[in-house]
């Protein structure tokens, strides 16, 4: 099922702009980003294909059954309570049936978790980003042998340097185990003319390889000195080299140009929604509204130029974090939504709908 679908067979309930023209911080160049709601037909419904949600291919244009729009919804979930919250002026359609959902009855402390602790994460994702625009890895990837130490006399060295000051080359050496040693080898080296030791070498492949390569060593062998693997030292790498690249591959170009562009070294737009999302938590908090549009459109605007620095940046959002812990305490919003009521309304405009379609 596509949207196309949904708009050619009338299944649409309501339609919104929604992300930055909703908010109030769009720009001349933003995307129009379209949420909405629809309703599958009734032998759809009950047949085994139900259908939880539709998007296009850029994940721009989403919409959701009604059913998980309600889940959503009893979930505090802040792109469904934005949704029902949609500036009048963003709204494409709302079918009749879909004026009965309002947004104050969804509203509770669940909130405090789904927008103040999302805005958290945000923060978080800033920091990482400004860590791996700061500290890149480099484009080589390392090698085992990267974390591979030589014990020297009381000390090591890595097994590059080691190799290199003794003239050895690493094909010639043979490494064994040590018994109840974890990743500590002895490490052996052949030095007769004819190699007829035949050892295997430190790695099968320096740039495949996950592990250290064991050799046969004769009996009666004296290790030349003891090698140490850093296993885990090494498993890390792995990952923030891996979550590097990824980061890379899947990174908006246009954030990152911005980002780059400013010069504060973090995600600009991050860090508006970090705001966005802590006012709209504070104002549900005191009021027991949510609006989707922002009043302080000039200063989001300003932290998406870069004109702040990232630390002060931080340093209010963590202030305005315990602010709104301070307005959930004192609020007088439910704990959660009225499960019960939800479900009687959705089975209602469930009802009313597949009747007017007899």
């Amino acid at each position: 099922m596509t949207i196309d679908d949904l708009r050619r067979r009338g299944l649409i309930l309501f339609e919104a702009l929604s992300g930055s023209r909703a908010y109030g911080t769009d720009l001349p160049h933003s995307d129009t980003d379209l949420k909405g709601v629809f309703i599958l037909p009734e032998t759809e419904f009950y047949g085994l294909d139900y259908v939880p949600q539709v998007a296009n291919e850029t994940n721009d244009e989403v919409y959701y059954e009604l059913r998980r729009f309600v889940e959503l919804l009893l979930k505090s979930n802040p792109t469904a309570l934005e949704l029902l919250a949609s500036p009048e002026d963003c709204v494409r359609l709302r079918h009749p049936l879909f004026e009965a959902f309002r947004v104050e009855d969804f509203l509770s402390q669940l909130c405090r978790q789904s927008f103040a602790e999302y805005a958290v994460a945000q923060i978080r994702k800033a920091w990482g980003l400004n860590k791996k625009i700061n500290h890149p890895e480099p484009p080589a990837r390392k090698s085992v042998l990267d974390f591979c130490y030589v014990t020297v006399g009381a000390g090591a060295q890595p097994v590059a340097t080691w190799l290199d000051r003794r003239g050895y080359a690493a094909t010639q050496c043979g490494l064994a185990n040590v018994n109840h040693l974890t990743d500590l080898y002895a490490l052996f080296v052949d030095e007769t003319p004819d190699r007829r030791h035949s050892y295997r070498g430190l790695l099968r492949d320096a740039d495949t390889s996950q592990d250290v390569l064991l050799s046969a060593v004769p009996k009666g062998e004296v290790p030349v000195a003891y090698l140490s693997f850093n296993r885990n030292g090494y498993s890390t790498y792995c990952r923030v080299f891996r979550e590097y690249q990824e980061w890379e591959q899947k990174r908006n170009p246009e954030r990152y140009q911005n980002t780059v562009q400013h010069g504060k070294n973090y995600d600009a737009k991050n860090m508006l929604h970090v705001f966005r999302l802590l006012g709209m938590a504070e104002e549900i908090a005191t009021t027991g509204r949510l609006h989707v549009r922002r009043p302080n459109r000039d200063f989001l605007l300003q932290i998406r130029r870069g004109e702040f620095g990232y630390e002060q940046l931080v340093a209010e959002a963590e202030a305005l974090v315990q602010q709104v812990e301070a307005a959930f305490a004192t609020s007088d919003l439910p704990e959660t939504p009225d499960r019960e009521a939800a479900e009687q309304l959705l089975v209602q405009v469930r009802r009313a709908w597949y009747a007017a379609q007899e």
